[in-house]
């Protein structure tokens, strides 16, 4: 499956698969994400998912309260719906 990731607030749209990560498909569409280990450490790549579905091979290093607020690993994060993203 592919879904749409729309970025905010520059409101860039790019599509991403189930296959990988939705890093992976900014970086892929040409789209400088903030990003350094990939790997969900360092927490460049965080940002805030206002809408839509993800789900994580491993279990992100995230408090309860920080997912519940929408915060997520784009590094570690699969899209399983359309998404839209705030880097605010």
């Amino acid at each position: 499956m592919t879904y749409q990731v729309r970025l905010l607030p520059a409101d860039v749209t790019f599509t991403a698969t189930e296959h990988e990560s939705v890093l992976q498909a900014a970086l892929n569409a040409g789209i400088a994400f903030p990003n350094r280990c990939q790997v969900g450490a360092c927490a460049m790549c965080m940002c805030r998912k206002l809408s839509g579905e993800i789900t994580y091979q491993l279990e992100p290093m995230l408090t309860e309260k920080e997912q519940a607020q929408g915060w997520m690993f784009t590094c570690q994060a699969t899209a399983k719906s359309d998404l839209v993203l705030s880097m605010d």
